[in-house]
């Protein structure tokens, strides 16, 4: 019995630390223990037991003042156990009376089962199937203590509302940080050149690097018609949506693409790159925005952004908004390929991110080919 005690309990601990229910966990693995602790009774060990013992009863106490800011159950459980090592005590003293063993160990026994039983299903199924009672006290939190109000607007993605307000704040001539297919970027929009320059002096990026623009589907760009040869056509066609950026020729096109004012601020004289990214949200934004330029959301130099309070901690003072939507979908941002003399010598790879370059090649090649 003491050794099924014993092994109750430390599952008990195991699964309430996988929880993150770290009090709870604590107090059954030191109820776990005690169990272990009972087997060294014993006729000539007494006073090893009754040292481990008071340790254990003044742990157990501490547990107690948690335990009544935590469930009535684990409370329950904490001075159960401090009555019952007592009666261990009294036990190794031959003063334990009978009736006082009997009801300690019935009420002991019933407060443990439903303890554990209660602390094990709803760490399994991660819901309070059992319910395990109100704390005694909570702790009220003063106005001091309350978290501080992000610096920026924070809306979040899945709201319409959320969506229209990061719209509106581009249009005006803002930079927000918003979430992409791969990491969160920075994102201006093309007709408020002010706006582009804005985000080169808040991420500290050199003017010598290039900024590209995402559009949220290929038929804009076929509306512009740009001087693409059928190879690039069809080899966007079977890269678009998704991680790849394709530099390509830069022309007047791009002023009917909706660049507008933003013509000399977007790539480079001669080149710029251009991504249709695989995320609904972005898309649904760049409707209502028009062409946007883009560029990672962090520090120039630093890790990039894989969560929106990454870019609200790091830059968010800088910002007028940021769209949030939890964890990027990728750790690296996308993989840049060089497009400019596909008919000529092929694809360049000049940056490898989330999708790899052989599997770039391949979609070269098997384009090629076909």
């Amino acid at each position: 019995l003491i050794l099924i005690g014993g092994f109750v309990q430390l599952l008990a601990g195991f699964l309430a630390f996988r929880k993150y229910d770290h009090l709870g966990g604590a107090a059954f693995l030191t109820f776990s223990s005690l169990w272990s602790h009972l087997i060294d009774i014993a006729p000539g060990n007494s006073e090893g037991f009754t040292a481990g013992s008071i340790a254990f009863l003044v742990l157990n106490a501490f547990l107690i003042i948690l335990a009544s800011a935590f469930n009535v159950v684990l409370l329950c459980m904490t001075l159960a156990m401090e009555l019952l090592t007592i009666c261990f005590l009294l036990f190794t003293l031959e003063n334990l009376p009978l009736p006082f063993e009997i009801v300690m160990l019935s009420i002991f026994s019933i407060i443990c089962f439903y303890g554990a039983t209660a602390s094990l299903a709803n760490s399994m199924f991660g819901k309070d199937l059992m319910m395990m009672g109100p704390p005694l006290f909570t702790a009220e939190r003063s106005r001091k203590d309350t978290e501080d109000p992000p610096p920026c607007v924070c809306p979040r993605s899945h709201c319409t509302s959320g969506l229209r307000t990061i719209a509106d704040l581009l249009n005006t001539g803002a930079v927000c940080g918003v979430p992409t297919d791969t990491v969160y970027a920075l994102a201006a929009s093309c007709k408020h050149p002010q706006a582009i320059e804005k985000v080169y002096r808040i991420k500290d990026r050199p003017q010598e690097k290039p900024i590209c623009i995402f559009i949220s589907n290929l038929d804009q760009l076929r509306a512009a018609a740009p001087p693409i040869s059928p190879l690039l056509w069809e080899f966007m066609e079977n890269v678009y949506p998704g991680g790849i950026g394709c530099i390509i020729k830069k022309g007047e096109w791009l002023k009917k693409l909706g660049v507008g004012a933003g013509y000399s601020r977007v790539g480079t004289q001669d080149s710029i790159m251009i991504r249709v990214p695989d995320l609904t949200v972005l898309v649904h934004l760049i409707d209502m925005t028009g062409p946007l330029a883009i560029t990672s959301a962090n520090p120039s130099g630093e890790v990039d952004s894989t969560h929106h309070d990454m870019v609200i901690s790091r830059l968010g003072h800088k910002l007028e908004g940021v769209l949030c939507d939890g964890e990027s979908d990728e750790v690296v941002a996308s993989t840049v390929v060089n497009c400019t003399k596909i008919d000529e010598s092929g694809i360049t790879i000049m940056r490898e991110g989330c999708i790899p370059a052989g599997k770039v090649m391949q979609i070269f090649e098997r384009v090629k080919n076909r």
